[in-house]
């Protein structure tokens, strides 16, 4: 590369690094105060993200192109997980957070994610003690909240992955699920009561649960008493795929409880991503719901118009979808390759940051594009289920979940679709 064009591409660099310090500073443009997420809505950058500071790291290195990307990246909004601490710790961390959102006039995106037993003992397993503790550390959560804007999503994977789906030993007699629920419902509640407070209870993604199965577990965990759910969390599907599974969810469970009198209860009779009792389901080519062949949900769309027609948007529940990986869609490893599970969720290779984090998002169900999985944090230490203790598709033992990982943060920049820019 010519001399120039370097100069040219670090005094960019340098550019884009003072900005990133001044976020906080510049964020401070904005709208009046309206419902905690409307169109308008903006939400917190943090000028001090571990992207900001990579970009620093990699400028140091001479690195160029991967500093301003993640320049760039860490110019838009991320969630702040909060996993583990005691109440005291977690309501002074939530509370500075808030402070500092609030001092600037942003929205921040907060994730709670210390439900007991959660991740059925996989990588990112951990939590409260016990029921009790979760409850004290949710209360103190929402302490630390107090009357400011903010945006909670209620623990990733803790609905969709209950106790009683992790093996038939894990729960025999049922307590611990039902705990499980009880405690999500505590959750969604208790931070609901806050003034400005927008809540939205983890749901999977689309190749996940049946949307039956999960609207049934939504209104048991609550979800009428919240803003709706989430989905796509730390996933990488693509965005209209969930978009259109999050309407099927929204349509179901307004199906169940608002619709036909002899529905009521019935999550049950929903269509799915998986079957449609509208299909011919025949055996001929396209004549049945296939969940990796969005040509056939077709049979979804026609049994929901058939049965549950046009409800009023202010009558359904609205979702959020985590684009945070998503730019390319999802990974498939080639065919052969693995003889067991292999982890098409777990730092899947070669992926991308999607859609920028908005507000604006033109569908009327979806409130909000987030990233909510932070780009570059690993999943775990994914072995592919190969018995090793190297993840194959990298070469290497991947960083334990949460570590920060440079070279898929990277990888996530380079490949973003669209194109990865600075928020200005």
């Amino acid at each position: 590369m010519h001399t120039r064009s370097l100069r040219r591409r670090a005094a960019a660099v340098i550019a884009a690094l003072t900005v990133c310090a001044a976020l906080t500073a510049t964020q401070a443009r904005a709208t009046p105060a309206q419902d905690v997420i409307t169109p308008t809505t903006k939400f917190y950058v943090d000028p001090h993200s571990k992207a900001a500071k990579q970009a620093l790291v990699d400028f140091g290195k001479g690195d160029i192109e991967d500093a301003a990307n993640m320049a760039a990246l860490a110019s838009w909004p991320q969630a702040e997980w909060f996993t583990e601490g005691t109440p005291d710790e977690v309501r002074v961390k939530v509370n500075r957070l808030v402070r500092r959102a609030r001092a600037v006039d942003r929205t921040p995106v907060l994730v709670a994610y210390d439900i007991p037993g959660r991740d059925c003992s996989q990588y990112s397993s951990g939590g409260a003690a016990s029921s009790a503790a979760y409850r004290q550390w949710i209360d103190a959560f929402t302490a630390g909240i107090g009357d400011a804007k903010a945006v909670v999503v209620v623990e990733p994977d803790g609905l969709a992955n209950l106790p009683s789906d992790s093996g038939p030993t894990t729960d025999p007699t049922g307590d611990l699920t039902a705990a499980r629920i009880a405690d999500l419902a505590y959750a969604v509640k208790t931070l609901k009561a806050r003034p400005r407070t927008a809540v939205y209870l983890d749901a999977g993604n689309v190749q996940w649960r049946a949307v039956g199965d999960i609207a049934h577990r939504l209104l048991d965990a609550g979800v009428q008493h919240s803003d709706g759910f989430a989905l796509n969390v730390s996933n990488n599907h693509p965005t209209e795929h969930n978009a259109r599974y999050g309407t099927w969810i929204a349509k179901c469970v307004w199906y169940a409880t608002e619709g036909p009198e002899q529905a009521r209860g019935h999550t049950d009779w929903c269509a799915s991503q998986y079957y449609s009792s509208a299909a011919p389901n025949d055996g001929a080519p396209g004549d049945a719901v296939s969940p990796t062949d969005p040509t056939t949900w077709r049979w979804t769309d026609a049994w929901f118009d058939q049965n549950v027609g046009t409800p009023p948007t202010d009558e359904l529940h609205h979702f959020v979808i985590d684009t945070s990986r998503n730019g390319r869609g999802a990974w498939t490893p080639p065919p052969g390759k693995y003889s067991g599970d292999p982890e098409t969720w777990c730092n899947a290779p070669g992926r991308g940051l999607g859609p920028r984090p908005t507000a604006d998002t033109g569908v009327p169900l979806v409130d909000a594009y987030l990233w909510i999985k932070t780009p570059g944090e690993s999943d775990g230490s994914c072995t592919r289920n190969t018995g090793g203790t190297i993840d194959p598709e990298y070469g290497i033992a991947d960083p334990p979940a949460g570590t920060w990982w440079p070279d898929q943060a990277h990888t996530l920049a380079r490949n973003a679709v669209p194109r990865l820019t600075f928020n200005r």
